[in-house]
């Protein structure tokens, strides 16, 4: 099983299950950045390895881009992929800040190579 922090500076296809703009199917959430996960992958929580998909400024269904970082959640099993286009980069503060919405609720740290 890979962890996430092996797909660091790898591309990856992600599969969006929760495009830019849809709310959050148990809490009063709306994502304000595509959100999916990677296929035939498996997290710490047993189900596919979860992304965010940064830079994109409109709805997806599959997007396939450059994994630039590793939220590492520390108080949860289940850590996340920053994905991006090729050639992007973001910092730590602009990465936050996109997913302060839904990782605020959370202890995490931000893992780059």
């Amino acid at each position: 099983m890979k962890s996430a922090k092996d797909f660091l500076n790898k591309t990856v296809k992600v599969v969006i299950d929760r495009p830019m703009g849809s709310k959050h199917p148990k809490f009063d959430l709306t994502y304000p950045v595509n959100y999916g996960f990677v296929p035939n992958t498996v997290s710490g929580d047993g189900e596919p390895i979860d992304v965010y998909v940064l830079g994109i400024l409109k709805p997806v269904k599959t997007y396939k881009g450059k994994v630039i970082a590793v939220i590492h959640r520390t108080n949860d099993n289940d850590d996340k992929l920053i994905v991006v286009p090729i050639g992007v980069s973001l910092t730590n503060f602009q990465i936050k800040r996109q997913i302060s919405f839904q990782e605020k609720y959370f202890k995490s740290r931000i893992i780059k190579t």
